[in-house]
């Protein structure tokens, strides 16, 4: 299901600006909902209110931002839902913010206005945009650099599904691996946003042999975008080196925990093992100290000289870091426009799992938190909820240190009314 593309809308000129927000956050969330839902000045958001579980995340009413000097205002259509937004909600991350607070990292939608000395842009161009937080909102506004157009045939779903995740699979396989002709890549999470545009961008390089693993159940839907999948349940090593007993290129690791010495002994020589996430230290439905403490221990000590003396590079790899953090908006600029070039010669495709309104965004989350997509998953600013969720995935996960072993039993994913 793709939302059909809105007309083109004007500006709405607000008097509200970024720094209500901010102000406005501190109040309670009953006092919030007061607002008029007619009121033009306000807009739906997810507000987190404070690390934990699913019931720290609701939808209430803020004022509307208005864009600062350099800013683009953008009304949204549809926002990018990650795994790293879980970590988020859990605190689960190096010096969280404040709460509370917007999450959310990529949108889509219409620019609506422009600050001072903003050039580049017109009311009514579609664009995606990254967003340091509080893209889960009616309206963002964000710096001009961090916003770019999109192709015409891509719509506002393909958009929000397409920034963070094939961004992160291009840098990590041509900018910081270096991937050529007749390499071979294992990706781990083969399932999911990042999984399945690492399957599609290694598809336009010749030759290269891709191995995945991922929960059973999605092996059906994913086996075709891959050379060779395995169980994420079962060690993958010796299933690895049976096909390639000389070992792979590239290792590509958002699990972390005892995965990282498995990658390391897995490399060729001149191999490079790139570390991007660490959802192994993800178990239950709040953050878990003796499951991070437990991921934390699992990791090999790496030894300088022995990667000196095997040839291998070890690596790691944050998007949000290199763009909000370290000035990295010019190359990631260069990646999205190559990327968008490949998107127009339909080489590349983003893959949609389910579409959510803002108010299932704590349903959404759970699908992510069981490893239950396939693909991206979408919160669409203008999809009214739909009744069924009353009867769904309603209830929280207390999944806990046995997590693997739950996640093996996953035939009920199928169980979503808006999946793609």
């Amino acid at each position: 299901m793709k939302p059909t593309d809105m007309p083109k809308e004007g500006a709405e000129m607000t008097e509200e600006t970024e720094h209500m927000i901010e102000k406005n956050c501190a109040k309670e969330p009953e006092e919030e909902n007061v607002a008029s839902v007619g009121d033009a000045k306000e807009m739906r958001v997810v507000v987190l209110t404070g690390f934990g579980g699913l019931n720290k995340l609701r939808v209430t009413k803020k004022p509307m931002p208005e864009p600062l000097e350099g800013e683009v205002k953008i009304r949204v259509k549809a926002c990018g839902l990650n795994f790293v937004d879980l970590m988020v909600r859990q605190g689960n991350i190096d010096n969280p913010p404040k709460t509370p607070l917007v999450p959310g990292f990529e949108c889509s939608g219409i620019v609506e206005a422009m600050g001072d000395n903003t050039t580049g842009f017109e009311i009514g161009d579609r664009v995606i945009a990254f967003v340091n937080y509080n893209a889960w909102a009616e309206v963002v506004c964000t710096p001009l650099d961090l916003v770019f157009k999109i192709p015409d045939d891509m719509s506002f779903t393909e958009a929000a599904a397409f920034s963070m995740n094939f961004v992160t699979a291009y840098m990590m396989l041509f900018e910081v691996a270096n991937l050529r002709d007749g390499m071979s890549v294992l990706v781990h999470s083969a399932g999911g946003g990042v999984g399945q545009a690492v399957a599609q961008l290694c598809s336009t390089v010749p030759n290269v042999t891709v191995f995945g693993t991922a929960s059973p159940f999605k092996h059906e839907a994913i086996k075709d975008s891959l050379t060779h999948l395995f169980d994420r349940n079962i060690d993958y090593v010796p299933e690895v080196k049976k096909i390639s007993p000389e070992g792979v290129d590239i290792v590509l690791d958002c699990l972390c925990g005892e995965n990282t010495g498995k990658g390391l002994g897995l490399l060729k020589p001149l191999g490079t093992y790139i570390l991007y996430g660490s959802s192994s230290m993800v178990t239950g439905e709040t953050k878990s100290f003796f499951s991070f403490a437990k991921s934390w221990w699992q990791v090999e000590k790496v030894n300088p000289i022995k990667l000196y003396e095997e040839n291998k590079v070890m690596a790691g790899f944050s998007l949000l870091n290199l763009l909000f953090k370290q000035g990295g908006g010019g190359q990631v600029r260069n990646a999205v426009l190559k990327l968008f070039s490949l998107y127009n010669e339909k080489k590349i495709k983003p893959r949609v799992d389910s579409l959510w309104a803002l108010e299932e965004v704590k349903e959404a989350m759970q699908r992510i938190h069981d490893r239950g997509n396939i693909g991206k998953l979408i919160l669409d600013v203008e999809k009214s909820p739909t009744p069924l969720m009353a009867n769904d995935s309603t209830e929280t996960s207390e999944a806990g240190e046995d997590e693997e072993e739950h996640e093996a039993d996953n035939d009920n994913k199928e169980r979503m009314p808006f999946i793609q």
